[in-house]
């Protein structure tokens, strides 16, 4: 099987290869010896969180320490419904209010 270099140095592989291996969206780059090496990355949600976790440097002990600081200051009781949860008021009908962009900076 061959596969392509266009002209953006984006690679295509053969169809067949990648549903050969689980059709993998992720493949962690190593050059060798005069050969690129794509191996199919398994990331799931949890490794994604890992994986910026450690890009940014903080530890498992650092989490910890965050929760630990954050427990005297969360409510002790929980919220009559999800709204109030979220920050919701009563006087404040969401149906009524005009709607943000979920994406400010992108115009249609």
């Amino acid at each position: 099987m061959l596969a392509k270099l266009t002209a953006k140095n984006q690679l295509t592989l053969p169809k067949r290869a990648i549903q050969a291996l689980g059709s993998p969206t992720h493949f962690p780059v190593e050059v060798a010896d005069g050969r690129i090496t794509l191996t199919p990355a398994r990331l799931d949600a949890a490794d994604a969180v890992r994986a910026k976790l450690a890009e940014l440097g903080i530890t498992e002990a650092d989490v910890t320490d965050a929760v630990v600081a954050l427990a005297g200051k969360l409510p002790v009781a929980s919220p009559a419904s999800p709204r109030q949860a979220l920050g919701w008021h009563a006087e404040i009908d969401p149906a009524t209010q005009p709607r943000t962009p979920r994406y400010p900076n992108v115009t249609r």
